[in-house]
């Protein structure tokens, strides 16, 4: 992978939602908090995004926070339905994460974005994707797991981008993601963990970008399997990818307005592994 610091960071401005929570890490909260600080003060401060907490485990987050935020408000994705008002001591609640499984589950209530994570196989996507649309909303797509069935193939992915961009809905990734470019990787961190093909984020953010800019759903469909890193070429004013050119300002339009972020259990691996195909 060739790449230039300034089209780069295009495509890589806040793009991780921090979940440290979550499988597989599955760290304490201390533990948590105490990365995502570092985080924030560290040399890639600029690729963190959200701190993504659950909802019943607000007020233990903001006793562990509160030693770290100072002034500072840290923005916080909260997983499921509020049950109480949002209190804001050192952190800011900007997005609200849930389910929905029907059309009728899709509406909103409070003054933060919503982010509805529909499977990529539901069998009415588009009617629910129309739905997000229509009260104002985001979608989300679970791109992994822990086992193989977790993580969607490339053209369900590519469909899933295809249908919000034609729908106008901006979308999060969350799961699966931990690695820049698409292949074969342990499913989780136990020696003992089954391997598979797992996509990159930096496949799928482009793709995205990809479609936003008018791009095919299959030839989107074909950069997400791309497994080698050095078919991408970035430079000071454009990425490419066989005969496509995404510009920079293309990929920080759609970074803005339709592919916002991922969430990660791990922040440290999918920069890491990035730095060692190219400098970031």
């Amino acid at each position: 992978m060739t790449t230039n610091a300034t089209s780069l960071r295009a495509l890589l401005t806040e793009l991780i939602d921090y979940a440290g929570l979550f499988p597989p890490a599955g760290l304490d909260m201390a533990a948590a908090v105490r990365n995502y600080a570092s985080y924030l003060s560290g040399r890639y401060s600029w690729i963190a995004g959200r701190f993504v907490v659950p909802a019943g485990r607000l007020e233990e987050f903001a006793k562990a926070a509160e030693p770290y935020t100072g002034g500072n408000d840290w923005k916080v994705s909260i997983l499921g339905a509020p049950t109480a008002p949002l209190p804001g001591r050192g952190y800011a609640v900007d997005a609200i994460e849930v389910r929905a499984d029907r059309v009728k589950d899709i509406h909103v209530s409070g003054p933060a974005m919503t982010y509805f994570e529909i499977s990529p196989a539901a069998p009415r996507l588009e009617a629910m994707i129309e739905a997000i649309a229509k009260v104002g909303a985001r979608a989300k797509i679970r791109t992994g797991g822990l086992t193989a069935d977790a993580f969607p193939d490339a053209a369900r992915v590519a469909h899933f981008q295809w249908l919000c961009q034609k729908a106008g809905v901006a979308f999060k990734a969350t799961a699966g993601l931990h690695h820049p470019v698409r292949g074969p990787h342990p499913f989780t961190y136990e020696s003992s963990s089954a391997r598979g093909l797992m996509h990159g984020f930096v496949n799928v953010f482009l793709a995205a970008a990809m479609i936003f800019a008018g791009a095919s759903e299959p030839d989107a469909t074909r950069l997400l399997e791309e497994c080698t890193p050095d078919a991408f070429h970035f430079d000071n004013e454009s990425v490419s990818w066989q005969s496509y050119r995404i510009t920079r300002e293309q990929i920080q339009s759609a970074r803005e307005r339709f592919a916002i972020s991922f969430g990660s259990c791990s922040f440290e691996e999918p920069v890491r592994e990035l730095a060692a195909l190219a400098p970031i």
